[in-house]
């Protein structure tokens, strides 16, 4: 069972889709008295700006318990803005704290031609893990929105380049992920690097 964490700032429909099209049972989670014992692995989503949506995981009393799930060693899936949620801290709109699961600073992406970064990008791979870089040779081409991003660092498996900047597109650590882009909204080789990850962090995968 997959536990899509509902906060009111995620893209729920098309995750729920895409977890479905992938065969795999799913709910949503508004608050952590709904984490039962049958949940495998979180996702948590997110689209919007960082510190309300911090401010909204924290009112529902969602950051104990994120560290707490995290910090056990169980698998959690940051999409988008939710993958910035797990990192140490982000700039956009003064400094706020994130869950501290990767380290860096969220911060924007000075420099574009156009802002936002929206659209088709290339995601490249930067080390190798079996179970995933193997299965996607040269890395893929994903869907991205947004203004912020984190830094290329150690807990970046792929980076991600646009007029001249570059960002971790893809982290890992442990049995924690992330996506910079929305593999939901990526086509089919999104939808099969989603469901690579779900059987590789929660040890399915054959």
């Amino acid at each position: 069972m997959i536990g899509i964490i509902d906060y009111g700032a995620g893209n729920l429909g098309n995750v729920l889709r895409a977890l479905s099209s992938l065969r795999y049972e799913a709910s949503l989670l508004e608050s952590p008295s709904n984490l039962a014992g049958e949940v495998d692995l979180l996702v948590l989503p997110g689209v919007g700006a960082f510190p309300p949506a911090r401010e909204e995981l924290a009112r529902r009393g969602w950051i104990p318990a994120l560290r707490e799930w995290g910090n056990s060693g169980k698998p959690l899936l940051g999409i988008c803005l939710g993958m910035q949620l797990l990192y140490e801290a982000s700039l956009e709109d003064g400094l706020t704290e994130g869950l501290g699961f990767f380290p860096g600073t969220v911060a924007p992406l000075a420099g574009l031609k156009k802002s936002p970064h929206m659209g088709w990008n290339r995601v490249s791979w930067l080390r190798e893990v079996t179970g995933i870089t193997n299965l996607f040779k040269g890395g893929l081409d994903a869907y991205f929105v947004h203004g912020y991003a984190a830094p290329v660092n150690e807990a970046s498996l792929a980076d991600t380049a646009i007029d001249g900047v570059r960002f971790s597109s893809v982290s890992l650590r442990n049995r924690i992920a992330g996506f910079q882009f929305h593999p939901e909204r990526s086509g089919r080789e999104g939808l099969r690097l989603f469901g690579t990850f779900i059987g590789f962090l929660s040890g399915t995968s054959s």
